[in-house]
């Protein structure tokens, strides 16, 4: 219950700061403004939490570590995977729903193995009080499906998640938690003594290079197991350029990994991934 409590401290202590450096810049702008802020169209196009349809295509190619842990060979993840995602926004007077599904089809070259993955169903509420035009907070709940036996786990997993994002000049900058029980991938950790998943904590920062460019730090899940009470750190950098339109956004990218912190993790760990992904958002309204 002490490191539940430290990590949920620490997630509302990260939260209060990225909306605290939003009030600062909110109040350099101005306290006199009619309406809130907006994003601009290269931001806007990067943010998973903004108010659009988001139809994401991604692939994904992973080679694993192969050093010993805990006296044995570290296990290999799965090799390569092809995901969908989808957003669809739901707009209401006092909140927005921003439902995301995401489907995985996983491959494994070492067994010749292949299927869908645990499919999420994530929906995130942002309240209209949360929402301050370049940027907003929300929370809502988590839902895995049962998955392919061979590359998955055939049962039924839940769940929250919670993110914070912000826009300050050329800088998009936030926070993701994800905390789910059962239906955990055993080729990324093997069994533990409870059904509680790892502690999922992303930072991402993207900086815009002009033009539509931006540089970033990718899809950078932090991961806690609470059964060990060990921490997995991935580093990386995506490149990417965003095509704004009439009607919504076209948003590009490639992106490579690696492992930062993974010496006694008991779980798999990346040497080298690569991910290149497109994206089509569109207007509420399209």
């Amino acid at each position: 219950m002490e490191r539940i409590t430290k990590w949920i401290t620490l997630g509302i202590v990260a939260m209060a700061l990225v909306l605290g450096a939003n009030n600062a810049f909110a109040q350099e702008a101005g306290d006199n403004a009619d309406e809130p802020p907006e994003q601009d169209d290269v931001s806007k196009a990067l943010d998973s939490t903004a108010t659009q349809w988001s139809f994401q295509f991604a692939w994904q190619g992973t080679d694993w570590k192969d050093d010993i842990v805990n006296g044995e060979p570290r296990r290999p993840g799965h090799d390569n995977f092809v995901q969908l995602r989808v957003v669809a926004p739901f707009v209401f007077d006092k909140f927005t729903l921003l439902p995301r599904l995401t489907l995985r089809h996983y491959e494994n070259e070492q067994t010749g193995k292949s299927g869908l993955g645990n499919t999420e169903l994530f929906g995130l509420i942002i309240p209209k009080k949360w929402d301050w035009g370049n940027g907003r907070m929300g929370l809502g709940p988590l839902v895995t499906l049962p998955g392919n036996k061979d590359v998955a786990r055939d049962e039924w997993g839940y769940g929250f998640a919670a993110a914070v994002v912000n826009t300050s000049g050329k800088w998009f900058y936030g926070l993701l938690f994800t905390q789910s029980w059962r239906a955990v991938d055993p080729n990324n950790l093997p069994a533990g003594t409870s059904d509680t998943n790892p502690l999922g904590i992303a930072p991402f920062l993207n900086y815009q290079l002009g033009g539509g460019w931006y540089i970033g730090n990718g899809d950078m899940v932090i991961q806690y197991d609470w059964d060990s009470d060990k921490v997995y750190m991935p580093i990386g950098v995506r490149i990417g350029k965003v095509i704004p339109g009439k009607k919504g956004s076209w948003n590009a990218y490639a992106e490579i990994q690696t492992s930062l912190i993974y010496d006694n993790w008991p779980g798999s760990a990346k040497d080298t991934s690569i991910r290149l992904n497109l994206t089509k958002t569109l207007p509420v309204g399209f």
